[in-house]
């Protein structure tokens, strides 16, 4: 197992900065994900590690091994691309065989090595198969296979689910995740799917405008957001504009909003007067047409609801205040448009970012 350390990686395009002042350590048999919009500079980082592309400034190494400016097969990586990148005139069997022919391996060797990787994948029946004769998840497998054969020290995977149907790629989602485990091979994966992200992540880099924005355990970037810009892109969030009033010792604070007084937590003391944002998440609100006698709550009006199968999802107003919530509840709790209703939040769910103009 390899660790990958990136250390003050730059790269430019002309006048586009695609990556800025980039560290990033990878963990032994970690799964990190990088996250973000079109753009942001993630499968740069990747290509950059895989020697596809070259940093101007910076540098790259596994296991403390300079490796910034080796040619890609001198990386002992294995790579996933978005697309599969099978050879179409090659069985399965010899699609796995030409990265160990590349490499030397010995013929019982390598026949020994791609039975067992077929066996990992679940197509032990199906080596002298056409690419055109599987599925797309089974063409996925494949992928997965050949890059796994060659034994490489680090497995990169470039939106490797990106042509799958929604149900096979949500099924590929946890079998990528526990054969990463089972092999226990570190490996760097690159996706603008929060979810997937969420799925199959130790660790999640959710990076913007070519530099990281936040780092850490999915539950931690989807429950504590630094900033409102990441509570947004990272699942849904209602934000709401405040100032501190005062600190409750620990994490608690009490904010001054246009709805009134709202308790909300922050990982340190803040001081008062502070402008921040606060972000709700639809599914930590609560929505109720009385008001909770157990916590405070406000008044809104249901102005639109959508029905999505496990959850009914409703547009709520406070008319006085100007504020729109999004509130995700049980469909056997649902309120009709019309209904004069009440928000709650618990003060655990109402988490303090930096204000953003």
């Amino acid at each position: 197992m390899t660790k990958l350390v990136l250390e003050r990686l730059q790269k430019r395009f002309g006048a586009v900065h695609a990556i800025r002042d980039l560290d990033l350590a990878v963990g032994e048999g970690e799964l990190v994900s990088l996250l973000g919009p079109s753009g942001c500079g993630k499968t740069t980082t990747l290509r950059c590690v895989a020697g596809f592309e070259f940093p101007d400034e910076g540098r790259i190494a596994f296991d403390g091994a300079d490796i910034t400016d080796l040619p890609p097969e001198r990386r002992d990586i294995g790579m996933v691309f978005q697309n599969y990148a099978l050879f179409p005139h090659m069985t399965v069997r010899q699609n796995l065989a030409f990265g160990l022919e590349m490499r030397r391996i010995d013929r019982a060797a390598a026949a020994a090595r791609i039975e067992r990787v077929l066996g990992m994948v679940q197509l032990g029946g199906m080596a002298e198969r056409y690419p055109r004769q599987l599925s797309g998840g089974q063409q996925q497998r494949v992928a997965l296979a050949r890059a796994l054969v060659i034994e490489p020290k680090l497995l990169l995977l470039d939106e490797p689910l990106a042509n799958l149907d929604a149900a096979l790629r949500e099924e590929m989602r946890f079998f990528i995740r526990d054969l990463q485990r089972r092999v226990g091979i570190t490996a760097l994966y690159v996706t603008h799917d929060q979810a997937e992200a969420m799925v199959m992540s130790d660790r999640i880099v959710v990076m913007f405008d070519g530099a990281i924005a936040q780092l850490g355990p999915p539950a931690e970037i989807y429950q504590r957001p630094s900033t409102a810009r990441i509570a947004k892109f990272v699942g849904r969030a209602n934000l709401l504009p405040g100032t501190i009033e005062a600190s409750l010792g620990g994490a608690s604070h009490r904010v001054a909003t246009v709805l009134g007084p709202v308790a909300a937590r922050h990982d340190k003391a803040l001081a008062a007067g502070t402008k921040v944002t606060l972000a709700v998440r639809p599914e930590a609100a609560v929505l109720t047409a009385a008001a909770p006698a157990d916590r405070p709550s406000f008044r809104v009006r249901v102005e639109q609801s959508y029905f999505l199968g496990g959850a009914v999802d409703h547009v709520a107003r406070a008319a006085d205040a100007g504020i729109v919530f999004v509130v995700s509840t049980a469909p056997s709790n649902a309120l009709a448009p019309g209904t004069d209703a009440s928000i709650s939040f618990a003060e655990r769910d109402a988490w303090i970012m930096a204000d953003e103009p």
